[in-house]
């Protein structure tokens, strides 16, 4: 069995290709992606914060301070050239023209309804069809500090003083006092990601030498060779499953330490208060920990990628097979991103699934160790089975010689 690991071995770190998927890609795959996608949506969110929105409002007259605090309004530029709108469909038309960004319809009764206590009912007339969109919060903020000031006046014209309105208006205060630290807010919001990007490396890791020990070796013709010599089928196929599994939990370390050395990098030169604070707080203990699960992982994937190339005839055609491998593993990560998906003794014991959930919650820093320690179990029993599966179908003829 050794022989035949060593021997793969040696094959392998040969393989740019291999080497490529189990190293360079987990080492760089962090900092790319990363930076990649806190630039676009930081680049997003100022643009569009930044943006300036044509308008149009009818019946301006009778509303004239909000028109006027539009008008000043850094975020809104009034249409220059002369219009006739009259009514919310020509709004609608020179919006959907791209004449005007946003159209506000005032009704002619405004002015009424505001003196005789009445809410009068204004339209905001714009394509809302974008994700990252401020113009409607940022007119709903000249909007609001309109009406406060109507508001206050009414209520002195009522004889409440201005230091009555406050208790008036809102006799209960709600202060929110949270529990949560830094890092626990942001292990919930950005933990449940984390084991997206690291199982399909680990997968992947796994996947290629597979493909290359299985059905490479029955295209090249060299399985043959390999099972004249005096070592079982048992021994070759566990030699197989030894190489496969070394390079999925190569990759799974390479990807862990990639992530904990651009955490510490990112908390030197990002001048991030809050990323400091949260990451700060994430220790070896808890790297070694994800660690920990992700190799029973490796094997799981790496009996499962030698099952399919061992079934296979042809490079090729393990490749096509490997696909849907791809999909099983993708559905157990988005079930663990759902919401309300916790980590409990139920979902320990959902393969895949319970790993994402557990790497969430060390990154939150809440993990239950009772919890990890099922999970583990578990893993490595669903692991074991696969393998065996793997070794009673390597010393199947008919799969062997297809």
């Amino acid at each position: 069995m050794y022989e035949v690991f060593l021997k793969e071995i040696k094959e392998l770190l040969r393989d740019r290709k291999t080497l490529m998927f189990v190293v360079a890609l987990p080492l760089l795959i962090f900092p790319i992606i990363f930076a990649l996608i806190g630039f676009l949506a930081s680049q997003a969110a100022l643009e569009a914060k930044q943006e300036v929105h044509t308008y149009a409002i009818v019946n301006a007259q009778y509303a004239e301070p909000f028109a006027k605090e539009v008008f000043f309004h850094k975020s809104f530029k009034e249409l220059e050239q002369k219009h006739s709108y009259q009514s919310i469909e020509d709004l609608k038309a020179a919006v959907e023209a791209g004449t005007i960004d946003v159209g506000i319809y005032i009704p002619q009764d405004a002015q009424g309804s505001l003196d005789n206590g009445e809410q009068s009912t204004w339209q905001v007339i714009f394509n809302d069809a974008q994700t990252i969109n401020f113009l409607f919060t940022n007119l709903k903020e000249v909007a609001d500090k309109y009406a406060q000031q109507l508001q206050s006046a009414k209520l002195i014209e009522l004889g409440v003083s201005e230091d009555a309105q406050a208790a008036l208006l809102q006799p209960i205060e709600l202060e929110k006092v949270n529990t949560a630290d830094q890092r626990e807010n942001l292990g919930e919001k950005i933990g449940a990601y984390i084991p997206y990007l690291l199982l399909p490396l680990v997968l992947t890791g796994a996947m290629y030498p597979a493909i290359d020990l299985g059905a490479g070796e029955k295209e090249r013709g060299t399985l043959e060779t390999l099972l004249l010599t005096p070592l079982s089928r048992t021994q070759v196929v566990l030699g197989k499953f030894l190489t496969v599994f070394c390079s999925g939990i190569t990759s799974a370390m390479v990807t862990v330490l990639s992530f904990g050395l651009w955490i510490t990098l990112a908390g030197q030169f990002i001048e991030l208060d809050m990323l400091k604070e949260a990451f700060g707080t994430v220790m070896v203990t808890d790297l070694l920990l994800i660690l920990l699960l992700l190799i029973p992982v490796a094997a799981i994937f790496g009996s499962l990628a030698l099952t399919i190339s061992i079934y296979a005839r042809s490079f090729k055609e393990a490749q096509n097979y490997m696909s849907p491998l791809s999909f099983l593993v993708f559905i157990p990560i988005i079930v663990a991103i759902m919401p309300n998906m916790e980590l409990t003794a139920k979902t320990a014991l959902i393969p895949i699934t319970n790993i994402c959930l557990a790497i969430k919650e060390i990154i939150k820093g809440t993990v239950d160790l009772g919890l990890v320690g099922l999970i583990f179990a578990a893993t490595v029993v669903l692991a074991g089975a696969l393998l065996a599966f793997c070794t009673y179908w390597f010393n199947k003829e008919d799969v062997l010689f297809r």
